[in-house]
């Protein structure tokens, strides 16, 4: 990152931006090829990337890999999904601290009782941390990681309730509050939550919920959402197409036949950045290692 390079605290003091969910280099390149300008490393994503679901399985150390693999292969700005923390409030601080060291400039810690489980994927409310524990170990966080990395607040409680843990959050240092996509059922919940809260709100459009539906640009400028996430389109896009991919293989029908639907090799080899790795090996190996 150059002087001149805007940091993600920057971009979302100046407006509205959205965020892909990646979990490894290539999905990182691709996002940043395509012309976003943030991107996040999907805890949703990165469980999946290891054949687990999104129930805190991976470990920190597995997660804090992903987001260094992602953050050396794109220069954009980083945000990242740090769970719980990863325990209590001392042990969060120290996740934090690495996450930073890794390259994020922002980051999003939930209130559920460890280990937690995706909202979406369960039926049932999940469990939640008292909000004295909860405002602890942002607090700890906060103290521990730099002024112009975000911290995003993420809580899993529904309705008044949420909106009193937010305002909890911020008050013990929180620069903007995540609700769920259960936290709130109406737009206007929304709404009202970022006029009682007095800061910013990241929101998760994930493939197949209301928010994705309806939280239009306009729709997000209105309840003061500054970051939007895509956790898991790339995701299931992806997903779709492999298994696709693999079914037809798996079937019989010959190779050419398949991989004349999907992307070509020349152009894979372009988008991987063979062509720079040559340049360089031009530039800087004697001529015989060329060859």
């Amino acid at each position: 990152m150059t002087a001149t390079t805007p940091t993600l605290k920057d971009l979302t003091m100046q407006g509205l931006v959205y965020a892909p969910g990646v979990w490894d280099g290539l999905t990182a390149r691709l996002a940043e090829q395509a012309g976003f300008s943030a991107l996040c490393a999907s805890g949703f994503a990165v469980s999946a990337s290891l054949g687990l679901p999104d129930a805190e399985l991976y470990t920190a150390t597995e997660n804090l890999q992903a987001v260094r693999t992602i953050h050396e292969s794109s220069a954009l700005p980083l945000v990242a999904d740090i769970d719980t923390g990863y325990g209590n409030a001392v042990n969060a601080a120290r996740t934090a601290s690495k996450f930073v060291d890794a390259g994020v400039q922002g980051m999003f810690m939930e209130d559920q009782v460890s280990p937690k489980s995706c909202p979406i994927c369960v039926g049932d409310p999940v469990d939640l941390i008292t909000v004295e524990e909860a405002t602890g170990k942002i607090r700890a966080v906060r103290d521990n990681i730099p002024d112009d990395v975000l911290l995003i607040a993420r809580t899993d409680a529904r309705g008044d309730d949420a909106i009193r843990r937010a305002q909890a959050y911020v008050d013990a240092g929180a620069d903007m509050i995540m609700p769920v996509t259960k936290t709130f059922e109406t737009i206007e919940q929304w709404e009202r939550c970022h006029d009682e809260v007095g800061v910013p709100l990241m929101a998760t459009l994930t493939a197949s919920t209301w928010t994705e539906r309806d939280f239009t640009p306009e729709v997000l400028e209105r309840i003061g959402v500054r970051l939007a996430l895509l956790p898991t389109q790339i995701l299931m896009a992806a997903t779709g197409a492999a298994r696709e991919a693999l079914r037809r293989l798996a079937g019989g029908e010959a190779a050419a036949s398949v991989s004349a639907d999907a992307l070509q090799h020349h152009e894979f080899v372009d988008l991987i950045g063979f062509p720079e790795v040559e340049a360089k090996q031009r530039k800087y190996l004697p001529a015989e290692s060329n060859r």
